[in-house]
C-alpha cells in the first residue's frame, strides 16, 4: 500500500473532530469526582495512600484473586510479572504475533526470548494449536494477550502448560468485566495484569495492575515496583528493581471506574452489535466475531 503524503494527513487531521470517531471516550460520570476530593483533603495521595490499597484490593476480587499489585501503567506490569519469575538469560516465553510491542518489549528487557505463535484468524487471538510445537527444553513460559474482547481459548493452553510445567503470563490489559467460560479473564495466569490506560473499560488516566494467587509472587512484585526497598533493611538493595508506583489520586479514579464496570461492559456490548448490524453487510470487511462457544465479546 502506498504511504499517505504527510500534506494529505495534516489535512486530515485538521477536519472537524466532530467527524472522528475514537476508539473509546472514558465515562467519568460515577463517584470519580468525589474520591478525588476525598483524597485531596486528606493530603495523601502518593503511593502510600489508602486509595491504592483500596483499589488493588477491589481489582483482585474481580478478577477472582488473592492479591492484586498496583502500578504506573500496563506495560509496567508486564515487565515486572516478567521479573517477578526470575527466569535465566535466553529463557524462552512463547508470545503471539497480534499484540502491542510492550509484551515481547518486557520480554526482551527481562534478558529473554521471546518465541512467536500465530494467531487465529477468526478470532485473532493466540492459536492455542501451533503452541506445543514451539515448547523447547528452553521453555519457561507462554504470554497470554487476550486482543480486543474476545478471551484465548484458555483450557488447551492450561493443559500445555501444566504438561511442561510452564508458567503462564496473562496479559488481560483489555479484558476488564470479560469472562472464559464463565470464570474471570485476570484469574488464569500465574501473574495476570490489566492496564487501565483511557481506552479500557476501567482508567485511571494511565495505570496498570498484577494480579496473582501466590503470596512470594505478589511480595517479589511489590519489591520490583517500589526499588527494591526491603522492609527490615531498606536501602540494602538485593536486586534492582523500578519506581513503578501508582500514585492514590489515579487510584482514587480506577476505584470510582471499577464501580461501574459491569454498566460500561453492557453498553460495549450494546455498541458492538450497532456496528453488526450496520456493517454486515460491507463487502470484504471480516467484523470481529460477536459469540465463541466459551465467551460473548465484549467489543474492546
Amino acid at each position: 500500500m502506498q504511504a499517505m503524503p504527510i500534506k494529505l494527513f495534516s489535512t486530515l487531521r485538521r477536519r472537524n473532530m466532530a467527524d472522528w470517531i475514537p476508539v473509546n471516550q472514558p465515562c467519568l460520570t460515577g463517584n470519580e469526582e468525589a474520591y478525588l476530593i476525598d483524597c485531596v483533603r486528606s493530603g495523601w495521595i502518593s503511593s502510600e495512600g489508602p486509595y491504592v490499597k483500596r483499589f488493588e484490593a477491589a481489582m483482585a476480587a474481580k478478577a477472582g484473586r488473592r492479591f492484586g499489585v498496583a502500578v504506573c501503567n500496563g506495560s509496567a506490569a508486564l515487565d515486572a510479572a516478567v521479573q517477578a519469575l526470575d527466569l535465566a538469560k535466553d529463557d524462552e516465553i512463547i508470545v503471539p504475533t497480534f499484540t502491542i510491542i510492550s509484551c515481547v518489549a518486557a520480554i526482551i528487557r527481562g534478558g529473554c526470548r521471546p518465541v512467536l505463535v500465530d494467531c487465529d484468524q477468526k478470532t485473532w487471538n493466540m492459536d492455542a494449536s501451533a503452541i506445543e510445537a514451539k515448547v523447547t527444553a528452553r521453555t519457561r513460559a507462554i504470554m497470554v494477550v487476550h486482543i480486543y474482547g474476545l478471551p484465548v481459548d484458555m483450557d488447551p493452553i492450561l493443559s500445555i502448560a501444566q504438561r511442561y510445567g510452564l508458567y503462564i503470563i496473562e496479559d488481560a490489559a483489555e479484558m476488564h468485566g470479560q469472562t472464559y467460560r464463565g470464570k474471570p479473564c485476570g484469574s488464569f495466569g500465574h501473574l495476570s495484569t490489566f492496564s487501565f490506560y483511557p481506552n479500557k473499560h476501567v482508567t485511571c488516566g494511565e495505570g496498570g495492575m498484577l494480579v496473582t494467587d501466590s503470596e512470594q509472587l505478589d511480595n517479589r512484585s511489590r519489591l520490583i515496583r517500589n526499588l527494591f526497598f526491603q522492609s527490615a533493611r531498606r536501602y540494602v538493595h538485593e536486586e534492582l528493581g523500578y519506581n513503578l508506583r501508582m500514585t492514590s489520586l489515579q487510584a482514587a479514579v480506577g476505584l470510582a471506574q471499577l464501580e461501574c464496570l459491569d454498566a460500561a461492559v453492557q453498553k460495549k456490548r450494546w455498541m458492538g452489535a450497532l456496528y453488526t448490524e450496520l456493517l454486515h453487510d460491507v463487502p470484504g470487511l471480516q467484523l470481529p466475531v460477536a459469540h465463541m462457544e466459551y465467551a460473548d465479546n465484549i467489543f474492546w
